[in-house]
């Protein structure tokens, strides 16, 4: 913390120095019989520096850097207008950062490019289940049980290092990597014609309170203000605190979600987008589907990150 408020006050020194300098520059050569009078503006104010958790006001220059995902990850929010160039300088000096994942010099993102391309994704997948196949026909599985939900959509395959990543957000609180997801998740369903109303799978209360946040609203939370769709974490509630899912047997996973949801809105006709950070073997969102189209729901789809390949 002592390094960045050492960088943000060198920073601000050379800017301070650049704007007196034009300020000089100006009054020298201004005529001396100059009807405009001289205004003396302290650059140093005592609003100088305010911080504010929502926005931007005075002559604020640092108003929110949080560090969501790790010591050197930053979202900060900066206001130029009062002192053109300033925002920028800082913004370069703290913004630069490693990527999380080879350790290399990214900029102000949180992958390098390399890294982020490599990332796994499958090329044809299921369009009820997602899973991988070799068309875009649904899978077999789907054919023989259609499950309650009509439309699955995944960003990536859960395999390394997305696996590694999606702990990160999950169990490391790495907030940060919630936008990143929510912002591959878009590119990868495109224009979400239709949608009325997105969802994030919601967690039982102990475990809310256990982990501190629900990582599927964090990303339904981005897509909304990426996609302009109404986000409404509220619609459904877990009223069982069921069993780990990942320590189930698969043939087991659909008893322990039964009866795990509850909905009590009216969502007659609505097209929902259901948000979640894994699906494995879609019992969970095939359980939170039912209820929600018990609801009234007309159609729901699950909007994913990853997706496990076949047979993990």
């Amino acid at each position: 913390m002592a390094r960045v408020f050492i960088k943000i006050v060198d920073c601000a020194r050379m800017a301070f120095s650049s704007v007196r300098n034009r300020r000089s520059a100006r009054t020298a050569s201004r005529p001396r019989n100059s009807a405009l009078p001289e205004q003396r503006v302290p650059l140093l104010s005592h609003q100088w520096l305010k911080f504010d958790r929502h926005g931007v006001h005075g002559y604020s220059l640092l108003a929110l850097a949080t560090s969501a995902s790790s010591g050197k990850h930053f979202h900060l929010s900066i206001s130029s207008r009062p002192f053109p160039g300033i925002g920028n300088r800082i913004r370069q000096a703290l913004l630069a950062q490693d990527c999380i994942l080879c350790q290399s010099a990214c900029g102000d993102r949180l992958l390098c490019e390399a890294c982020e391309r490599e990332l796994p994704a499958s090329a044809c997948a299921c369009p009820r289940c997602a899973a991988a196949v070799l068309g875009d026909t649904e899978c077999g599985a789907c054919l023989a049980n259609p499950p309650h939900y009509d439309a699955s959509r995944a960003a990536f395959v859960y395999t390394y290092p997305v696996d590694a990543l999606v702990q990160a957000l999950k169990y490391g609180g790495q907030l940060a990597l919630a936008g990143f997801f929510a912002h591959r998740l878009q590119q990868r369903i495109g224009p979400a014609a239709g949608i009325d109303l997105i969802v994030p799978l919601p967690l039982h209360p102990l475990r809310l309170a256990e982990r501190g946040f629900n990582q599927a609203a964090e990303i339904a939370r981005a897509l909304s203000r990426a996609s302009g769709i109404r986000m409404d974490a509220r619609v459904g509630r877990r009223v069982r605190n069921t069993a780990p899912q990942t320590g189930l047997p698969w043939r087991e996973r659909a008893a322990n979600m039964r009866q795990a949801f509850s909905c009590e809105r009216d969502l007659a006709g609505l097209n929902v987008a259901v948000v979640d950070d894994v699906m494995t073997t879609g019992a969970t969102l095939n359980e939170f589907a039912r209820t929600l189209k018990q609801s009234g729901a007309a159609r729901v789809q699950n909007w994913v990150v990853a997706r496990t390949p076949p047979g993990v």
